[in-house]
């Protein structure tokens, strides 16, 4: 089957997003005191924290010059612009201007700010309709297992030159394990069954893992590769637009959450959770010890999760290069969750228009 065939009209290596919907644009440890400018489908934004702590998002363009907001700083709850010092309020509204005569007003000058909300380790941000975010009381997808004390977060930054779509396909289809053989994580994927929507698709495939956490030894098996040994577990993954999350049995516990720049540039957290549900003896020690173990051991899987990355960025800047030197030219493609989520993929776009 021709990639090309799945969808008749457009062109998946140019779609746009559907922005009614929550995407993730950093870290909460990401935006600290000084302003952090992020890129989220062509719009720059700026982030900051205000005296309280509290994040807000403005468009990073001060309308005095057209320079970026996020060089300047945070002075109280305003941003200032580093040019000449024009203040802006988390409305967008201007609010101080210091070499202001006494005669004169303000600017009336507005920039746009967008909803923001910080959950779960992350700074989420909404670029679409206020309207539609109000009417439709639209959420973020959440990472619950943040803060669980029984998972374990490695975390790692996806920067890929290549459309979305490209890195969505990538995590969608797990036959690509074979790319992966080095790391170990899961060989021998079998797709099962699919289900989809119009705003998700599950893919469940059967496959063979390399890790069995069931004892307090066994997380070592995220350290030392010879202690793995091949076991079945069920394998699902699921585009639950616009993000991903996948499940490897009852031990590990993966999202990706994106932030799509342009055309051919993507940003994306990859989150892996390592679960301690099965320490039922764990459960029962005092919290801030549980806590402690839970600090402890963040990043344990650092290394496989970098490998896995810098392997996938490889190849889907590779496919990129090859779109772009030849549009026209097809792929073929035997995995149909692809020819799913590039449905899903072109309705939400449309929803969105």
């Amino acid at each position: 089957m021709s990639l090309s065939q799945a969808v008749q009209s457009r062109d998946i290596r140019q779609l746009g997003i559907n922005p009614n919907h929550w995407y993730v644009v950093a870290l909460s440890r990401e935006v600290k005191t000084q302003p952090v400018s992020v890129t989220l489908w062509k719009q720059a934004i700026a982030l900051y924290r205000d005296s309280k702590g509290q994040v807000h998002a403005l468009e990073d363009k001060c309308p005095h010059r057209l320079v970026k907001l996020s060089h300047g700083q945070v002075i109280g709850d305003e941003l200032e612009c580093a040019y000449h010092g024009w203040r802006f309020n988390d409305q967008g509204e201007c609010a101080a201007v210091p070499y202001l005569a006494d005669n004169q007003k303000l600017p009336s000058c507005k920039i746009r700010r967008y909803p923001v909300k910080e959950q779960d380790g992350f700074i989420w941000l909404f670029p679409g309709d206020v309207e539609t975010l109000h009417a439709m009381s639209l959420q973020p997808m959440g990472v619950p297992e943040w803060d669980h004390l029984n998972y374990i977060a490695t975390v790692s930054i996806i920067n890929c030159n290549a459309h979305y779509s490209y890195l969505i396909e990538n995590l969608m289809d797990m036959y690509h394990g074979h790319l992966h053989q080095d790391y170990q994580a899961w060989a021998e994927a079998l797709l099962e069954d699919i289900n989809e929507d119009a705003h998700r698709v599950d893919a469940h495939y059967t496959a063979q893992s390399y890790y069995k956490i069931d004892k307090i030894w066994s997380i070592s098996q995220l350290f030392f590769p010879a202690l793995r040994r091949l076991h079945p577990e069920p394998l699902d993954v699921s585009y639950v637009y616009p993000h991903w999350t996948s499940t490897l049995g009852k031990d590990f516990k993966i999202y990706c959450l994106l932030c799509p720049v342009n055309e051919t540039q993507t940003k994306a957290y990859l989150i892996h959770f390592t679960s301690l549900n099965a320490f039922w003896r764990l459960h029962k020690l005092p919290v801030w010890f549980r806590r402690f173990v839970k600090n402890s051991l963040f990043g344990a899987a650092q290394k496989l999760l970098d490998g896995l990355v810098r392997q996938d960025v490889q190849m889907i800047e590779e496919e990129q290069q090859a779109y772009l030197q030849n549009p026209q030219r097809r792929s073929y493609e035997l995995n149909r969750a692809l020819a799913s989520v590039q449905r899903l993929m072109t309705s939400q776009v449309e929803k969105g228009e």
